[in-house]
């Protein structure tokens, strides 16, 4: 497993990157069980946030890109990593106090089916059934994370090739 997570790390990231996904393989805890037929659309998963607060949460962690990561972080005064950044988003902006660790992220909320998915939702990157890195949802395929040491919050496409390549499943807080 750890040899096709490095194969899979693109060659500009280093070996500090190669590191932090391995530090996130061994991070988290627990199993996803879905909770929704693969068919269900986004009007069968309920939701704590109104469709207000939803554009607020997107709106607010899209203007947090280019924040500095932080292990253990959830400011955007001293930084964030990425439970960090989920926390303080909808804190903040949803009113919605979400678990603090990656793995109690895993079973917070609702299971959504990726065809479901909308804004606001939690992205969690899976390896064997562990949730080990996670992000928030911001639509047409992309998310903002606070990603690794020496890095700092970005958008990225759920369709390149190196988040397409991850096992993911979706929360909605």
């Amino acid at each position: 497993m750890v040899q096709k997570v490095v194969m899979n790390v693109d060659k500009r990231w280093g070996l500090a990157s190669v590191a932090m996904v391995l530090l996130f393989a061994l991070a988290g805890c627990g199993t996803v069980s879905p909770q929704y037929p693969a068919s269900a659309s986004a009007a069968d998963v309920p939701t704590r946030l109104s469709p207000a607060q939803a554009n607020e949460v997107t709106v607010y962690a899209i203007g947090l890109v280019g924040t500095p990561y932080r292990y253990g972080g959830n400011t955007p005064e001293t930084g964030f990593d990425c439970s960090g950044l989920i926390g303080h988003v909808l804190r903040t902006r949803g009113g919605v106090a979400s678990p603090r660790t990656v793995a109690k992220l895993q079973t917070w909320g609702q299971s959504v089916p990726g065809e479901a998915v909308r804004t606001a939702d939690l992205v969690l990157f899976m390896q064997s059934g562990t949730a080990v890195h996670a992000g928030i949802y911001v639509g047409d395929g992309r998310f903002v994370h606070a990603p690794s040491t020496g890095g700092v919050v970005r958008l990225d496409d759920l369709r390149s090739p190196y988040w397409s390549s991850q096992r993911v499943a979706f929360r909605r807080p």
